[in-house]
């Protein structure tokens, strides 16, 4: 080999060794830059995502907060709802059966007004008949007394005066009244 390119070889790994050598100006400055991208990476992008990140957080933590009470208020509702139709129900059995008590009674009502007509009507007209009976017999007895007037006065062919006439009249009652 020759001298030249032994140089050149040389010369070569001397600009290999200055790129791979360490400048602690250099080196400084870029651990700055470094730290400088860093904050400003931190201020300008990081903090205004976590801040939309927040926001969407407390949102959605919202919607979710309002979405239970939502639910517990119509659970409520539910409840109260099922309460009011069971108190319906009850209200409207005992409805049913107060009617079905009072009808009970008015027809209890009607059917003792009903028997007391009935045996009103029954003494009334037990009344009648023992007064027509009654009427009949005196009728009966009248003119019974008078036909034994007649066959008393033919047969006796005499004439009888009025109290003679009352008295077998009588008699004659109480013997066929007996």
């Amino acid at each position: 080999m020759d001298i030249q390119a032994l140089l050149l070889i040389t010369a070569d790994a001397k600009e290999t060794q200055e790129l791979v050598t360490l400048v602690p100006w250099t080196f400084i400055i870029q651990i700055i830059n470094l730290f400088i991208q860093v904050f400003l990476i931190k201020k300008f992008l990081f903090k205004p995502i976590n801040d939309i990140l927040e926001k969407r957080r407390n949102l959605a933590d919202k919607t979710i907060r309002e979405a239970r009470e939502a639910q517990d208020k119509a659970d409520s509702l539910k409840e109260q709802y099922e309460s009011s139709l069971t108190n319906a129900h009850a209200e409207a059995a005992s409805i049913v059966s107060e009617a079905q008590k009072e009808a009970q009674v008015k027809a209890d009502t009607i059917v003792q007004e009903a028997e007391q007509q009935a045996a009103g009507i029954k003494a009334r007209a037990a009344a009648d008949i023992e007064q027509e009976k009654k009427k009949a017999i005196n009728e009966a007895k009248d003119e019974i007394g008078g036909l034994a007037m007649d066959i008393a006065g033919k047969v006796v062919e005499k004439e009888i005066n009025e109290a003679d006439h009352k008295k077998l009249i009588e008699d004659f009652i109480n013997k066929v009244g007996a």
